[in-house]
């Protein structure tokens, strides 16, 4: 089995990356998911309750990731203090679903995840793959969507590592400043480059 990290910084096409890959056979695990899932653990909650106040909290009493994000995305400490607390509990949904994978004979696992670099989780992966995109790009596809502001989207960026970074530590890195067709075409490329190394 093979396992792909794929990972890339806000609005530079991961996920769409990820569905094509889905399409082309692998198996995808959203690790953004999996960490949204880990939120509504009583025992986390109370952790980051504990960290961070009780104005993380919706009227609901569980967790408004819309508040949250506001507070930890502009501050590196506190997103640092967040992952600490949430990253040991993705971790074992990363081993379960590796062994559960492995036991069904899946050929190609893609566990796509934003933070993975920033997070230091590249050991749990064989491959490093890495969307990137112009941050002009980033906040034209961005800005206005889901919500965002341009100063939003920019807090997102600046709160996780740079393209440089990532580029530096991936093993393949896929440039997506052009079409979504030029991107399908980049990634099926890919991923018969894939299929021929694991012959």
């Amino acid at each position: 089995m093979r396992i792909i990290g794929l990972t890339g910084g806000i609005g530079s096409g991961k996920s769409t990356a990820a569905g094509f890959l889905a399409k082309m056979g692998a198996v995808v695990v959203g690790l953004d998911k999996a960490g949204h899932d880990v939120l509504k653990q009583r025992e986390i909650r109370e952790k980051l309750v504990s960290e961070f106040g009780t104005e993380i909290l919706g009227n609901n009493g569980e967790i408004d990731r819309s508040r949250f994000g506001k507070k930890v995305f502009n501050d590196r400490k506190a997103l640092k203090k967040l992952n600490n607390i949430v990253h040991p509990a993705i971790d074992e949904v990363v081993r379960d679903k590796t062994e559960e994978y492995r036991r069904q004979g899946i050929k190609v696992v893609v566990f796509e995840a934003a933070a993975m670099l920033d997070a230091g989780r590249d050991w749990q992966v064989d491959e490093v793959w890495v969307t990137v995109a112009p941050e002009e790009m980033v906040l034209k596809r961005l800005s206005g969507r889901q919500g965002f502001t341009e100063a939003d989207v920019k807090a997102r960026i600046r709160s996780q590592i740079t393209n440089e970074e990532r580029i530096r530590q991936a093993d393949l890195v896929i440039v997506n400043d052009g079409t979504l067709e030029g991107l399908r075409e980049r990634i099926k490329t890919e991923w018969e480059k894939l299929q021929e190394r694991l012959k």
